[in-house]
């Protein structure tokens, strides 16, 4: 069983902080899925991808094409993950159940805090994944860099 870590967002944007995430998970060898809500969403976070540094090409697709199982990192909004993803993380608000949880290696939470809903949404997540017993840490960037400030 793998942890469930909390990425509370408030310096940085998502299309920021994903690929520096996305790009460790690669480096330990993880195939990864990134769970969103929207199909459009995911579609604009999919071209920011593909804007990152030149020299640090970032391997990815969305769901839905005939090549997702090849895909190093999948954009999705489906439970499924044909890519055999280790590693799960979920954007702007997008369900992970504790028994997913249990199945992966690690899984992100990534949450706006400039947002209510947001934070809402991800401190029922808290409670529902560490009360099935799936390790979990929360990060902040308040200060600028991120820091852990709870673990369960």
């Amino acid at each position: 069983m793998g942890a469930a870590l909390f990425y509370h967002l408030t310096q940085r944007p998502l299309e920021v902080t994903l690929p520096a995430l996305l790009e460790k998970a690669l480096g330990a060898g993880w195939r990864v899925a990134v769970r969103g809500t929207s199909p459009e969403r995911l579609r604009w976070l999919d071209d920011r991808l593909w804007l990152g540094a030149e020299d640090r090409f970032l391997p990815h697709g969305l769901a839905g094409g005939e090549f997702d199982a090849d895909q190093p990192v999948l954009l999705t909004t489906l439970a499924e993950t044909p890519n055999g993803a280790a590693c799960l993380m979920a954007v702007d608000g997008a369900e992970i159940s504790p028994r997913e949880a249990s199945a992966m290696e690690r899984v992100c939470i990534l949450f706006d805090g400039n947002d209510d809903a947001s934070v809402t949404r991800a401190r029922g997540q808290w409670k529902a994944l560490t009360g099935a017993g799936i390790p979990a840490q929360y990060w902040s960037e308040d200060s600028g860099r991120w820091e852990k400030k709870a673990e369960a």
